[in-house]
């Protein structure tokens, strides 16, 4: 059994790979601290229910990226001997679906406690030797704020790492991480809602953050399917063309022996395998020697490029 030999990403790839591994462990500690703030203060509110979901439902990128970063790192072997680069797709499939399902979760609870009618009530606490109770709902709106600076300091952060490294699970989280102020401005302004006496600002809130969700799951579960279905490569931040066939085809005809060339390419997770189509001028006799160095000036065209085929053809048929 011929097992592909492993891959191991350009140095200052590696470098930024292991700046975005550590913000993801930074980004599951503020995560959960904001978790536990949440809590604390969420009372009987809808709106507060769903943000508090929302944030429980951040830890899952990170984890999956994390997870998928030690498989990735593992040799190929006889039972795959393509390498484990494909895992990085599963667990942005995984992160995408958990972000649908909890999205759809949250917009039939907070839409059937609106059809309800339900009045939720945030009482009043004693803080210290105060003259006057507290209302809770500024306690809520403090955590609400908390919940807002990490994840959109954390998500501009990763932003530039995704794309720099062409990867859809911490572009996915980073994503998340910057749309986290709407949800918790939703949610603050469902919470003086109720203040003001407003019943159903709170479920309404609620189903807007839900909305939202839902959204960015549904593009994400699209996305991770196509990329598994052996779609061309395209853009993390779309799904626009790389352009990265049409830059093999420009370099190779370069060569002086070369007539024509095509290519079929497909993303493995970071990187980019395929098949290259040559047709060589008449009388080319070394044809292995040649397409050796085909394979070696294609990688070097761009860093996602890896493990090339080339297939030398009388035509090409388009």
């Amino acid at each position: 059994m011929r097992v592909r030999k492993s891959y191991q990403l350009p140095d200052d790839k590696e470098r930024l790979l292991r700046k975005a591994v550590r913000l993801e462990w930074i980004s599951m500690f503020f995560t959960l601290t904001i978790v536990t703030a949440m809590y604390l203060t969420m009372g009987s509110s809808q709106v507060m229910k769903m943000a508090l979901l929302e944030d429980l439902l951040a830890l899952v990128p990170p984890a999956v990226f994390l997870l998928a970063m030690r498989v990735r790192r593992r040799a190929p072997d006889e039972q795959h001997p393509y390498g484990y680069s494909r895992v990085i797709l599963l667990a942005f499939l995984a992160a995408a679906v958990a972000i649908l399902l909890f999205g759809l979760f949250m917009l039939i609870d907070s839409t059937s406690a609106l059809f309800r009618r339900q009045h939720p009530s945030i009482g009043h606490f004693q803080l210290f030797d105060w003259q006057y109770p507290v209302w809770a709902g500024w306690i809520m709106i403090l955590a609400l704020l908390y919940a807002i600076i990490p994840p959109v300091i954390l998500g501009h952060m990763k932003m530039p790492l995704a794309k720099a490294l062409h990867e859809s699970t911490l572009y996915a989280d980073a994503n998340m991480n910057k749309a986290d102020w709407m949800t918790s401005t939703a949610a603050i302004v469902g919470v003086l809602g109720i203040g003001m006496g407003l019943w159903w600002a709170d479920s309404a809130a609620a189903a807007i953050i839900a909305l939202d969700v839902l959204k960015d799951g549904a593009t994400h579960v699209r996305k991770a399917m196509l990329e598994l279905m052996d779609q061309r490569p395209t853009q993390v931040t779309s799904n626009q063309p790389l352009g990265l066939e049409q830059t093999i085809i420009t370099a190779l005809l370069r060569e002086q022996d070369i007539i024509d060339v095509e290519t079929r390419l497909r993303e493995e997770g970071h990187v980019i395998g395929g098949e290259i189509f040559v047709v060589f001028t008449p009388g080319q006799t070394e044809v292995a020697h040649r397409t050796q160095e085909i394979i070696r000036l294609a990688t070097e065209l761009d860093w996602r490029l890896y493990d090339l085929i080339v297939m030398p053809v009388e035509k090409i048929q388009r």
